[in-house]
């Protein structure tokens, strides 16, 4: 049996029970540039890499900020992503105004879950083609999910998502128990951007094209571009 004849939309299962449209925006995400999300006791932290189309032209903005406690970074469609990223500032500005509390992390994730697996059910739309590395900090501290098209987050340590992410992640799952212990913001920011390297083949990180976020306990999501990262190259 052929493929094309169960990948015209996301609600008719070939026949070993695959939704062949789901899988290919997960692999959308694969072709978006690399980004590393890690988090310690006390902070989470996000480092991109981020591309320009030509010489001519500004760099993609990978990192987005959703509300003084929560922030993430994208690998795919950018687009997507924006939808999304306003989706989460919408939820969390509600959550203050009417409960005057600020939105969990686990709970924005969930939110993003039940939209993002609804275009997976209905004729006419098709799934998200971007993938999120979400960091923030709640009641219950610091907190790194990863957000994926198919309507699925997973809460994590250490993370990658992007192009030739897998050295990325290597490196993080190598020196997990490392980072984990790490009680400095500036020390965790550099390991994420020592594992960030991991996963570069010909380009060279330098204060353009490279972007950080950090989250903590008396640290408002704050993102670090241009000259601001100097420090941890």
């Amino acid at each position: 049996m052929f493929r094309n004849n169960y990948d015209g939309d996301t609600v008719t299962f070939s026949p070993t029970g695959r939704l062949f449209q789901v899988e290919y925006a997960l692999e959308a995400i694969k072709q978006g540039s690399v980004t590393v999300g890690l988090r310690s006791k006390g902070y989470a932290v996000l480092v991109a890499l981020k591309r320009n189309a030509d010489e001519l032209s500004s760099y993609q903005r990978k990192i987005i900020k959703c509300d003084e406690h929560l922030g993430l970074s994208l690998a795919g469609l950018a687009p997507d992503a924006r939808v999304l990223s306003n989706y989460l500032r919408q939820q969390c500005n509600y959550s203050q105004l009417v409960y005057n509390r600020k939105l969990s992390v686990e709970k924005a994730g969930h939110m993003l879950c039940d939209k993002a697996q609804k275009n997976t059910q209905s004729y006419g739309g098709r799934p998200y083609g971007v993938g999120l590395l979400i960091i923030g900090y709640d009641n219950s501290g610091p907190h790194l999910l990863e957000f994926q098209p198919s309507g699925n987050t997973l809460e994590l340590y250490g993370s990658a998502i992007g192009a030739r992410s897998q050295g990325a992640k290597t490196y993080l799952e190598r020196t997990m128990d490392e980072f984990l212990e790490i009680d400095d913001a500036d020390a965790l920011i550099k390991a994420g951007v020592e594992a960030l390297r991991q996963s570069l083949k010909d380009e060279t990180l330098n204060t353009d094209n490279l972007s950080i976020a950090i989250v903590g306990k008396d640290v408002p999501f704050t993102i670090y571009d241009g000259e601001s990262v100097a420090k941890y190259l």
